[in-house]
């Protein structure tokens, strides 16, 4: 050999690495989706895994990885919570003229100190583990068993589809369902909605005129009410009937409103909810037929995410009857906006009804008292947060006082209480307190309640309850037969018995823009997105 030769090295290939800190990363991920508060999804992480463990030659591409793979991560991280895609929030502008306050109050329900207990006890463990056992094996053989299930849930044994009965109810057979069963159960209910109708029949010369009051509740449900002890509350202790189970079909303000005014109709998909309903399904519209006259007025300025405008674009109604401009505040709005006392604004109301001519008058009022986020006002003109039992307690209050002040009157008025949804006292693993971005059962389903005025009275002394599950067309139904309900005689009141039975019954379905919650079997489903996956709703936190 030559004293001049040169020997060259042998090629060194770039050597598998491990993950490094991004162990950290996924088993953070595996304890949150053990304990339910992540909706993992397998593919996008195995392909993000597999990326951070493909070996690169230079250190240069390596640093550029990480420096990418850090906002992934983090986005990835985001797209498995159940928190609501960016888009949502970007179509929602308005969230930005939340008060300073409310924001802060929110970030701080998102801060679960259990959860944060549990996840920096794994980041210690971590920390003192990770010299002595190869964690990235932990980590793949943790997406490796996660891929499983997912790859064994997308075949599971077929199960029947529901059928859907002529009064909107589905019998759904016993069973997990997969994908396709709950999505054909969802279009056969929408094909079933499509078809019915209430029909508003003149009266004859013997029925009495009376008032309609439709009194729209922002942030009441059943659940709130148990949550601060007022279930059995005074209000709803005389109303003649109760709605036990009722489905307000959505968990924000501008679509429950449309719904209750177009609940001449079967309950329609949220995508087809803002465009032209037909003339027969505005129940306002098929009041005014009648001779009702249709009047408007709230205890808010309705102009967050354009409330009034919205609901009088797709209700067909009129503005405000009234200005309450000279009305003292009750409480300051999320958005910093005033809110008035209810019992002031219905007493005001009142006074105008009592000065009009007309036989009949219908009222659609709503009210935000009870929002999330509201504030008090304390005596050095400041505010202060607003607990919601005060509130609640206030509001039924007012609404107690202002149905003694529809008897004292001797007017003839059918009073409707009709919640929009619920306020999300209790958060869940999907939702925090207060968030209402999925329909959930606890905030869909809200107490409804209807009082007849000055027109006769019940021999029995508890309110009638309606079990069957129930939504907007029923409502419609009992005001179509009140308006056609012949005379009892002398100090009685219309034949309950007659106005409900055979009362048209619509099964649990509620949904926002993309988000669609069924229930199924007796059991709440989810997709959280148009065209995803169903899951099954997680249980609520005690």
């Amino acid at each position: 050999m030559s004293q001049f030769e040169v020997i060259t090295p042998p090629r060194v290939r770039a050597a598998w690495p491990g993950l490094g800190l991004w162990n950290l990363y996924f088993i953070l991920k595996f304890a949150l989706v053990w304990t339910g508060y992540l909706n993992f999804q397998v593919l996008p992480n195995v392909v993000f895994a597999a990326a951070l463990l493909l070996p690169l030659p230079h250190k240069y591409l390596r640093v550029l990885r990480t420096v990418i793979a850090i906002p992934v991560g983090v986005a990835l991280l985001y797209q498995d919570t159940w928190l609501p895609p960016f888009s949502r929030l970007l179509d929602q502008p308005d969230v930005l003229n939340f008060t300073g306050a409310y924001l802060l109050e929110l970030v701080g329900r998102f801060i679960d100190w259990n959860l944060c207990a549990v996840l920096g006890i794994l980041i210690v463990v971590y920390a003192f583990v990770r010299h002595w056992l190869r964690l990235t094996t932990v980590s793949v053989l943790g997406l490796a068993w996660l891929a499983s299930a997912s790859v064994l849930a997308m075949h599971p044994s077929a199960a029947p589809v529901a059928a859907v009965s002529a009064n909107g109810v589905a019998a759904a057979p016993a069973g997990d369902p997969d994908n396709a069963t709950l999505e054909a159960y969802l279009q056969k209910f929408y094909a079933t909605e499509a078809t019915r109708q209430v029909e508003f029949k003149p009266s004859t010369s013997a029925a009495q005129p009376f008032d309609l009051l439709l009194i729209n509740i922002c942030s009441m449900a059943w659940d709130d009410l148990d949550a601060v002890g007022l279930r059995d509350n005074a209000l709803f202790q005389q109303m003649d009937v109760v709605f036990d189970n009722f489905n307000s079909a959505t968990s924000y303000s501008g679509p429950a409103a449309i719904r209750l005014l177009r609940a001449s109709c079967g309950q329609t998909p949220h995508s087809k909810l803002y465009g032209t309903a037909p003339e027969q399904c505005m129940l306002m519209d098929d009041l005014k037929k009648l001779g009702f006259g249709d009047e408007v007025m709230l205890n808010h300025t309705g102009q967050f995410e354009g409330f009034l405008d919205e609901v009088r674009a797709q209700g067909a109604l009129p503005p405000p009857a009234i200005s309450t401009s000279n009305l003292p505040r009750a409480l300051v709005g999320f958005d910093g906006s005033p809110i008035l006392r209810d019992g002031q604004v219905l007493s005001s109301w009142w006074k105008h009804r009592m000065d009009e001519k007309g036989d009949r008058v219908a009222l659609f009022y709503n009210t935000t008292t009870l929002h999330d986020g509201n504030r008090a006002l304390t005596a050095d003109g400041g505010t202060k947060s607003a607990d919601y039992k005060p509130r609640a307690q206030g509001l039924i209050d007012d609404l107690t006082g202002f149905i003694k002040q529809l008897q004292d009157s001797g007017r003839r008025v059918v009073v409707v209480i009709v919640p929009e949804h619920g306020a999300a006292l209790h958060g869940d693993r999907m939702q925090i307190s207060g968030m209402r971005e999925i329909p959930s059962p606890s905030i869909t389903h809200v107490p409804v309640g209807i009082k007849l005025v000055n027109m006769g009275s019940n021999p029995g002394t508890e309110p009638l309850h309606v079990t069957a599950p129930s939504s907007f067309l029923a409502l419609s139904e009992i005001i179509s037969r009140l308006y056609t309900a012949q005379p009892q005689g002398a100090g009685m009141a219309p034949d309950w018995q007659t106005l409900l039975t055979d009362l048209p019954q619509t099964a649990a379905v509620s949904e926002n823009a993309g988000t669609v919650v069924v229930d199924y079997a007796g059991k709440p489903y989810v997709r959280i997105k148009e065209k995803g996956q169903w899951l099954p709703y997680p249980q609520r936190f005690k």
